[in-house]
Protein backbone atom coordinates (compact mmCIF):
# COMPACT_ATOMS: atom_id res chain seq x y z
CA UNK A 1 0.00 0.00 0.00
CA UNK A 2 1.24 3.61 -0.86
CA UNK A 3 1.43 6.92 1.53
CA UNK A 4 1.27 10.09 0.55
CA UNK A 5 2.33 13.08 2.73
CA UNK A 6 1.57 16.59 1.79
CA UNK A 7 -1.65 14.89 0.10
CA UNK A 8 -3.04 18.47 0.44
CA UNK A 9 -0.05 20.43 -1.29
CA UNK A 10 0.44 21.05 -4.78
CA UNK A 11 2.42 17.77 -5.85
CA UNK A 12 0.64 15.48 -3.15
CA UNK A 13 -2.68 16.33 -4.62
CA UNK A 14 -1.76 15.80 -7.66
CA UNK A 15 -0.07 12.85 -6.95
CA UNK A 16 -2.86 11.09 -5.43
CA UNK A 17 -4.97 11.81 -8.55
CA UNK A 18 -2.35 10.06 -10.63
CA UNK A 19 -2.22 7.16 -8.51
CA UNK A 20 -6.00 6.81 -7.85
CA UNK A 21 -6.02 6.94 -11.82
CA UNK A 22 -3.31 4.16 -12.03
CA UNK A 23 -5.99 2.24 -9.45
CA UNK A 24 -4.21 2.47 -6.86
CA UNK A 25 -6.50 3.09 -3.30
CA UNK A 26 -3.57 5.42 -1.73
CA UNK A 27 -3.15 6.83 2.14
CA UNK A 28 -3.06 10.44 2.83
CA UNK A 29 -2.38 12.52 5.66
CA UNK A 30 -4.67 15.85 5.65
CA UNK A 31 -4.27 18.31 9.02
CA UNK A 32 -7.34 19.76 8.75
CA UNK A 33 -10.98 19.44 6.74
CA UNK A 34 -10.39 22.98 5.17
CA UNK A 35 -7.25 21.97 3.45
CA UNK A 36 -8.74 18.89 2.11
CA UNK A 37 -10.83 21.49 0.02
CA UNK A 38 -6.79 21.98 -1.89
CA UNK A 39 -7.13 18.72 -2.97
CA UNK A 40 -10.51 18.34 -4.32
CA UNK A 41 -9.62 21.40 -6.29
CA UNK A 42 -7.09 19.69 -7.85
CA UNK A 43 -9.20 16.53 -9.04
CA UNK A 44 -11.74 18.74 -10.41
CA UNK A 45 -9.62 19.95 -12.86
CA UNK A 46 -8.87 16.36 -14.16
CA UNK A 47 -12.31 15.14 -14.29
CA UNK A 48 -15.95 15.55 -13.38
CA UNK A 49 -16.12 12.71 -11.67
CA UNK A 50 -13.49 13.98 -9.28
CA UNK A 51 -15.61 13.18 -5.82
CA UNK A 52 -16.15 9.21 -6.81
CA UNK A 53 -11.71 9.96 -7.13
CA UNK A 54 -11.15 11.92 -4.02
CA UNK A 55 -13.31 8.71 -2.07
CA UNK A 56 -11.30 6.47 -3.19
CA UNK A 57 -8.21 7.99 -0.67
CA UNK A 58 -8.11 6.57 2.68
CA UNK A 59 -7.53 9.51 4.69
CA UNK A 60 -5.80 9.96 7.96
CA UNK A 61 -6.21 12.68 10.20
CA UNK A 62 -2.69 14.36 11.48
CA UNK A 63 0.28 15.58 10.15
CA UNK A 64 4.37 14.70 10.25
CA UNK A 65 5.21 15.48 13.57
CA UNK A 66 2.35 14.11 15.16
CA UNK A 67 3.86 10.80 16.25
CA UNK A 68 0.62 8.52 16.93
CA UNK A 69 -0.87 9.72 13.83
CA UNK A 70 1.79 8.58 11.30
CA UNK A 71 2.28 5.75 12.89
CA UNK A 72 -1.07 4.72 12.62
CA UNK A 73 -0.76 6.14 8.65
CA UNK A 74 2.21 3.69 8.15
CA UNK A 75 0.51 0.63 8.84
CA UNK A 76 0.87 -1.81 6.43
CA UNK A 77 2.39 0.87 4.26
CA UNK A 78 5.19 -0.78 1.63
CA UNK A 79 5.72 2.73 -0.25
CA UNK A 80 5.73 6.26 1.00
CA UNK A 81 6.27 9.55 -1.30
CA UNK A 82 6.88 11.91 1.25
CA UNK A 83 5.78 15.26 0.00
CA UNK A 84 4.79 17.29 3.03
CA UNK A 85 7.02 20.46 3.55
CA UNK A 86 6.97 24.11 4.97
CA UNK A 87 7.72 26.67 2.28
CA UNK A 88 8.53 30.27 3.67
CA UNK A 89 11.51 32.37 3.35
CA UNK A 90 10.71 34.34 5.98
CA UNK A 91 13.57 34.71 8.21
CA UNK A 92 11.55 34.11 11.62
CA UNK A 93 10.30 30.82 10.65
CA UNK A 94 13.38 29.06 10.60
CA UNK A 95 12.53 26.66 13.72
CA UNK A 96 9.11 26.12 12.07
CA UNK A 97 10.76 25.38 8.75
CA UNK A 98 13.31 22.94 10.83
CA UNK A 99 10.52 21.50 13.07
CA UNK A 100 8.35 20.38 9.60
CA UNK A 101 11.02 19.75 6.73
CA UNK A 102 14.36 18.09 9.27
CA UNK A 103 12.10 16.84 12.42
CA UNK A 104 9.22 15.72 10.37
CA UNK A 105 11.10 14.31 7.69
CA UNK A 106 13.05 12.28 10.57
CA UNK A 107 9.63 11.34 11.67
CA UNK A 108 8.94 9.69 8.54
CA UNK A 109 12.10 7.88 7.98
CA UNK A 110 12.15 6.51 12.02
CA UNK A 111 8.58 5.34 11.45
CA UNK A 112 8.97 3.83 7.75
CA UNK A 113 12.26 1.72 9.72
CA UNK A 114 9.96 0.47 12.20
CA UNK A 115 7.51 -0.17 9.44
CA UNK A 116 9.80 -1.97 7.05
CA UNK A 117 8.41 0.32 4.06
CA UNK A 118 10.81 -1.19 1.15
CA UNK A 119 11.07 2.69 -0.61
CA UNK A 120 10.87 6.17 0.26
CA UNK A 121 10.41 8.79 -2.63
CA UNK A 122 11.42 12.24 -1.33
CA UNK A 123 10.75 15.33 -2.86
CA UNK A 124 13.32 18.26 -1.49
CA UNK A 125 13.82 21.13 -3.69
CA UNK A 126 16.86 23.07 -6.13
CA UNK A 127 17.32 25.27 -3.29
CA UNK A 128 19.23 21.96 -1.63
CA UNK A 129 21.72 21.88 -4.05
CA UNK A 130 25.13 23.76 -4.09
CA UNK A 131 25.90 26.54 -6.58
CA UNK A 132 28.34 27.27 -9.18
CA UNK A 133 30.89 29.89 -10.55
CA UNK A 134 31.30 30.92 -14.10
CA UNK A 135 28.89 28.99 -16.44
CA UNK A 136 29.68 25.84 -15.45
CA UNK A 137 25.90 24.00 -14.61
CA UNK A 138 24.49 22.79 -11.41
CA UNK A 139 24.64 18.75 -11.44
CA UNK A 140 22.87 16.30 -8.54
CA UNK A 141 27.10 15.97 -7.44
CA UNK A 142 27.42 19.85 -7.16
CA UNK A 143 28.14 20.51 -3.47
CA UNK A 144 26.30 22.28 -0.99
CA UNK A 145 27.61 25.18 0.13
CA UNK A 146 27.21 28.30 2.36
CA UNK A 147 25.99 30.58 -0.29
CA UNK A 148 22.23 28.93 -0.03
CA UNK A 149 22.27 29.52 3.68
CA UNK A 150 18.62 31.01 3.91
CA UNK A 151 16.60 29.24 6.14
CA UNK A 152 14.22 27.40 3.49
CA UNK A 153 17.56 25.83 1.87
CA UNK A 154 19.32 25.00 4.94
CA UNK A 155 16.15 22.91 6.17
CA UNK A 156 15.76 21.01 2.81
CA UNK A 157 19.45 20.32 2.62
CA UNK A 158 19.06 19.14 6.55
CA UNK A 159 15.97 17.16 5.47
CA UNK A 160 17.57 15.18 2.88
CA UNK A 161 20.19 14.20 5.34
CA UNK A 162 17.62 12.18 7.34
CA UNK A 163 16.12 10.48 3.93
CA UNK A 164 19.98 9.55 3.36
CA UNK A 165 19.85 8.03 6.47
CA UNK A 166 16.88 5.65 5.56
CA UNK A 167 19.22 3.96 2.82
CA UNK A 168 21.67 3.41 5.62
CA UNK A 169 18.91 1.25 7.07
CA UNK A 170 17.79 -0.83 4.78
CA UNK A 171 15.27 1.24 2.89
CA UNK A 172 15.36 1.97 -0.49
CA UNK A 173 15.17 5.97 -1.45
CA UNK A 174 15.43 7.96 -4.31
CA UNK A 175 15.19 11.80 -3.96
CA UNK A 176 13.80 14.64 -6.54
CA UNK A 177 15.34 18.09 -6.35
CA UNK A 178 12.22 20.19 -8.47
CA UNK A 179 13.01 23.48 -9.56
CA UNK A 180 9.65 25.99 -9.45
CA UNK A 181 7.09 23.73 -9.84
CA UNK A 182 3.93 25.11 -12.71
CA UNK A 183 0.67 24.11 -11.94
CA UNK A 184 -2.91 24.56 -10.64
CA UNK A 185 -3.44 24.31 -6.92
CA UNK A 186 -3.49 27.47 -4.85
CA UNK A 187 -2.66 30.55 -6.08
CA UNK A 188 -1.80 32.25 -3.05
CA UNK A 189 1.09 29.69 -2.03
CA UNK A 190 4.48 28.89 -3.73
CA UNK A 191 4.68 29.54 -7.15
CA UNK A 192 0.69 30.28 -6.87
CA UNK A 193 2.01 33.33 -6.09
CA UNK A 194 3.78 34.31 -9.77
CA UNK A 195 0.03 34.02 -11.27
CA UNK A 196 -1.34 36.42 -8.52
CA UNK A 197 1.76 38.84 -8.97
CA UNK A 198 1.50 38.82 -12.91
CA UNK A 199 -2.28 39.43 -12.58
CA UNK A 200 -1.40 42.97 -10.83
CA UNK A 201 0.90 43.86 -14.13
CA UNK A 202 3.96 44.83 -12.34
CA UNK A 203 6.23 47.46 -14.32
CA UNK A 204 9.60 45.76 -12.83
CA UNK A 205 10.87 42.44 -12.86
CA UNK A 206 13.39 40.00 -10.72
CA UNK A 207 16.70 39.86 -11.83
CA UNK A 208 18.33 37.02 -13.24
CA UNK A 209 16.35 33.12 -12.92
CA UNK A 210 16.23 29.67 -11.86
CA UNK A 211 14.86 26.30 -12.89
CA UNK A 212 11.27 25.76 -14.02
CA UNK A 213 9.46 22.48 -13.73
CA UNK A 214 5.66 21.46 -14.17
CA UNK A 215 3.81 19.44 -11.44
CA UNK A 216 2.99 16.89 -14.26
CA UNK A 217 6.73 15.87 -14.61
CA UNK A 218 7.49 15.86 -10.94
CA UNK A 219 4.53 13.56 -10.40
CA UNK A 220 5.72 11.41 -13.34
CA UNK A 221 9.28 11.46 -12.37
CA UNK A 222 7.80 10.67 -8.70
CA UNK A 223 6.14 7.31 -10.07
CA UNK A 224 8.16 6.36 -12.48
CA UNK A 225 11.06 6.29 -9.62
CA UNK A 226 8.86 4.46 -7.55
CA UNK A 227 8.45 1.45 -10.03
CA UNK A 228 11.85 1.01 -10.95
CA UNK A 229 15.07 -0.36 -9.34
CA UNK A 230 16.44 3.18 -8.35
CA UNK A 231 17.94 3.71 -5.03
CA UNK A 232 20.38 6.19 -3.24
CA UNK A 233 20.21 8.27 -6.03
CA UNK A 234 18.86 12.30 -6.71
CA UNK A 235 17.57 13.92 -9.50
CA UNK A 236 17.11 17.43 -10.43
CA UNK A 237 14.13 18.03 -12.33
CA UNK A 238 13.89 21.42 -14.15
CA UNK A 239 11.96 21.75 -17.64
CA UNK A 240 13.50 25.09 -18.51
CA UNK A 241 15.92 27.11 -16.66
CA UNK A 242 14.45 30.49 -17.79
CA UNK A 243 14.93 34.18 -16.63
CA UNK A 244 12.26 35.70 -14.67
CA UNK A 245 11.94 38.10 -17.35
CA UNK A 246 10.81 35.39 -19.26
CA UNK A 247 8.54 33.64 -16.65
CA UNK A 248 6.95 37.30 -16.09
CA UNK A 249 6.16 37.30 -20.33
CA UNK A 250 4.83 34.27 -20.60
CA UNK A 251 2.30 34.39 -17.37
CA UNK A 252 1.68 38.28 -18.46
CA UNK A 253 0.36 36.84 -21.81
CA UNK A 254 -1.28 34.33 -20.78
CA UNK A 255 -3.22 36.40 -18.36
CA UNK A 256 -3.75 39.00 -20.98
CA UNK A 257 -1.94 41.89 -18.84
CA UNK A 258 1.22 44.23 -19.99
CA UNK A 259 4.20 42.65 -19.60
CA UNK A 260 7.20 44.46 -16.38
CA UNK A 261 9.75 46.06 -18.67
CA UNK A 262 12.22 47.28 -16.45
CA UNK A 263 14.38 45.00 -14.40
CA UNK A 264 14.89 45.62 -11.11
CA UNK A 265 18.57 46.91 -10.29
CA UNK A 266 20.84 45.60 -7.55
CA UNK A 267 20.40 48.41 -5.78
CA UNK A 268 16.74 48.67 -5.52
CA UNK A 269 16.48 45.02 -4.03
CA UNK A 270 19.14 45.99 -1.34
CA UNK A 271 16.05 49.75 -0.37
CA UNK A 272 13.39 46.88 -0.95
CA UNK A 273 14.45 44.46 1.81
CA UNK A 274 15.07 46.85 4.34
CA UNK A 275 11.54 48.37 3.56
CA UNK A 276 10.09 44.60 3.80
CA UNK A 277 12.35 44.70 7.19
CA UNK A 278 11.11 47.16 8.46
CA UNK A 279 7.17 46.34 7.06
CA UNK A 280 6.98 43.28 8.55
CA UNK A 281 8.23 44.69 11.75
CA UNK A 282 5.66 47.22 12.24
CA UNK A 283 2.54 45.22 11.26
CA UNK A 284 3.47 41.60 12.11
CA UNK A 285 3.22 40.42 8.48
CA UNK A 286 5.68 37.86 6.97
CA UNK A 287 8.76 39.12 5.17
CA UNK A 288 8.31 38.84 1.57
CA UNK A 289 11.75 39.24 0.75
CA UNK A 290 14.58 38.91 2.67
CA UNK A 291 18.52 40.08 3.01
CA UNK A 292 19.67 36.75 1.94
CA UNK A 293 17.37 36.55 -0.58
CA UNK A 294 17.52 39.96 -1.98
CA UNK A 295 21.12 38.56 -2.89
CA UNK A 296 20.40 35.17 -4.64
CA UNK A 297 18.27 37.43 -7.16
CA UNK A 298 21.84 38.79 -8.46
CA UNK A 299 23.13 35.44 -9.33
CA UNK A 300 20.89 32.94 -11.71
CA UNK A 301 22.22 29.17 -11.04
CA UNK A 302 21.42 26.87 -14.55
CA UNK A 303 20.15 23.31 -13.50
CA UNK A 304 21.58 20.33 -15.93
CA UNK A 305 18.67 18.18 -16.40
CA UNK A 306 19.62 15.16 -18.00
CA UNK A 307 20.39 12.59 -15.47
CA UNK A 308 16.91 11.11 -14.92
CA UNK A 309 15.83 11.07 -18.66
CA UNK A 310 19.05 9.29 -19.48
CA UNK A 311 18.44 6.23 -16.56
CA UNK A 312 14.44 5.97 -17.25
CA UNK A 313 14.26 6.69 -21.07
CA UNK A 314 10.33 6.49 -20.47
CA UNK A 315 10.74 9.76 -18.36
CA UNK A 316 10.41 13.09 -20.63
CA UNK A 317 9.49 16.63 -19.93
CA UNK A 318 6.18 18.01 -21.11
CA UNK A 319 5.70 21.23 -22.86
CA UNK A 320 6.06 24.01 -19.80
CA UNK A 321 4.65 27.17 -22.39
CA UNK A 322 1.93 24.98 -22.94
CA UNK A 323 0.78 23.96 -19.22
CA UNK A 324 1.41 27.29 -18.03
CA UNK A 325 -0.67 28.95 -20.55
CA UNK A 326 -3.15 26.13 -19.57
CA UNK A 327 -2.67 27.40 -15.88
CA UNK A 328 -3.34 30.76 -17.20
CA UNK A 329 -6.66 30.05 -18.19
CA UNK A 330 -7.62 28.43 -15.02
CA UNK A 331 -6.69 30.95 -13.07
CA UNK A 332 -9.05 33.93 -15.50
CA UNK A 333 -11.86 31.17 -15.40
CA UNK A 334 -11.63 31.14 -11.59
CA UNK A 335 -11.53 34.64 -11.35
CA UNK A 336 -14.88 35.10 -13.24
CA UNK A 337 -16.69 32.80 -11.62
Amino acid sequence: MILVTGGTGLVGAHLLYRLVKDGERPRAIYRTEKSLAKTKKVFSCYTTDWKNAFDLIDWVKGDINDIVALEYALKGITQVFHAAALISFDPKDHKKLVHVNVEGTANVVNLSITAKVEKICYVSSIAALGSTVGNKKVTESTEWGTENDNSYAISKHLGEMEVWRASQEGVDVAIVNPGVIIGVGSWKTGSGQLFTTAWKAPSRYLPSGTGFVTVNDVVSSLVLLMQSKVRSERFILVNQNWSYKRIMELLAQGLQKRPPKKMLQPWQLELLWRLDWCYAKCTGKPRRLSKKMARLFKKQDVYDNTKLPSLLPQFAYEDLEKQLQYCCAIFLKEREA
